[in-house]
């Protein structure tokens, strides 16, 4: 990963992540909305419809937060279990969905139990990325689907530059106003732990998705990693 030094690591980064999201997570759908200006619900029902399996399938929605993709697999005929780490996020969800709250990285779930798996913009916020990818190797069946979704940068330099202006300096100002602004701070500099796309890719089909790959989404600020279960 290309993480600066000064952001944590290993278990301290968990137990700061854990705080952060308890704290924000009163207001969290608001400002995903406000400061995506909407966009995330269409990167959600794009995610679920990149799953394709049957009706009735059951999918896994890792670090699920307040639910909303859960609730968009529930609109789509799927059954959902959401699984995430943050009491005060599961304390606001929404869904009717069944919620756990555990590790993402040691799921409370057999090998080879769901037939797809979805995770809404948390990879930068786990401590081992390989270690997850693992998991989800362990827990969907041969022929599952797994939709990652995750924020990204613009490969053009205009757009790329546009973009971090606004990610690194008003996503703060709109989190301080409408929640926390050390919370809406820490966010973009986050993304700092994400590998880049080749290696994201590599480590996704290193364990058991071969056929993984990364569609870009309203220009390139988020991503969907997709990928079917060897």
């Amino acid at each position: 990963m290309t993480g600066s030094e000064d952001l944590p690591q290993g278990e301290e980064k968990a137990r700061r992540v854990r705080g952060m999201f308890d704290a924000i997570a009163g207001r969290y759908d608001l400002v995903n909305r406000v400061m995506t200006f909407g966009m995330d619900v269409g990167w959600r029902r794009r995610a679920v419809r990149e799953l394709r399996l049957p009706g009735g399938a059951l999918v896994v929605d890792l670090a699920c937060g307040t639910g909303d993709l859960c609730s968009e697999l529930r609109r789509n005929g799927y059954r959902a279990v959401g699984f995430d780490f943050s009491h005060g996020m599961l304390a606001e969800a929404t869904t009717d969905a069944p919620l756990v709250e555990a590790d993402v990285l040691r799921l409370p779930v057999r090998d080879a139990s769901a037939d797809g798996a979805t995770c809404g913009f948390a990879l930068r916020n786990v401590i081992d990325l390989g270690a997850f990818f693992e998991e989800l190797g362990r827990v969907v069946r041969g022929g599952g689907r797994i939709a990652l979704l995750e924020a990204s940068e613009p490969e053009g330099p205009v757009m790329r530059a546009g973009h971090n202006m606004y990610f690194r300096r008003v996503v703060p100002v709109i989190g301080g106003v409408l929640s926390d602004r050390e919370a809406y701070r820490y966010l973009p500099r986050s993304m700092e732990y994400l590998p880049q796309p080749p290696e994201l890719l590599a480590l996704l089909r290193g364990s058991g998705f071969p056929d993984a790959e990364r569609l870009p989404l309203s220009g390139g600020i988020a991503q969907l990693l997709v990928g079917t279960r060897g």
